[in-house]
């Protein structure tokens, strides 16, 4: 027999996730009290670093059920959603959502949904890299440098090789320049490198 499992996120403390276990019961599951998972954390986060998710993972076995108010409790967006229903699938469970009519996302029907988020997750994966490739090309014709600022300008590179070339210790150095070790490598390297 399948052990039925609900999933409810809320994303502030002044929040409460009773309202979704009792959706979830009022539509026929019947869920133990042990097999309700609910956590504050924001929508933002992946279900996958989501810590009450990663303990529901930790009891889920294959034949499960997984229920939830709506898609958004699993996900942060449709690509999200799409990978955490691929992965439960994988494990052998069944997800249901009440918000599409409680199907079971992971039967023929709930594939079917799930390839229409696919699609629209792709449709935004695609949107989100020509706004992010349209911004750089802006900022570049503006004239602006692209990528992280230099931690050190010319001159502080040049007194970084002049204190390396005095035989000071790297952390020395990092510690005068108020840089990081690794910067002073870098600017040693590229002054061996040219």
């Amino acid at each position: 027999m399948s052990r039925v499992f609900a999933y409810c996120r809320v994303s502030t403390a002044e929040q409460n996730t009773a309202n979704q276990a009792q959706e979830i019961a009022a539509a026929g599951f019947a869920v133990t009290d042990s097999r309700i998972i609910a956590e504050t954390i924001s929508g933002s986060t992946a279900a996958s670093e989501r810590p009450g998710f990663g303990k529901l993972l930790d009891k889920l076995e294959s034949g499960d059920v997984l229920v939830v108010t709506k898609l958004d409790r699993l996900g942060r967006n449709a690509m999200d959603v799409r990978a955490t229903v691929e992965a439960l699938d994988g494990m052998g469970v069944r997800v249901h959502c009440l918000a599409l009519g409680g199907v079971d996302l992971t039967s023929p029907a709930g594939k079917m949904t799930m390839g229409v988020i696919a699609a629209v997750a792709e449709f935004e994966k695609d949107l989100l890299v020509e706004r992010t490739q349209a911004g750089l090309a802006r900022a570049k014709a503006e004239g602006r440098t692209l990528g992280r600022p230099k931690a050190l300008d010319n001159a502080k590179r040049q007194e970084v090789l002049q204190r390396l070339a005095a035989g000071e210790a790297v952390a020395a150095v990092a510690r005068a320049m108020k840089a990081s070790r690794a910067t002073i490598m870098r600017v040693r390297a590229a002054a061996a490198a040219a």
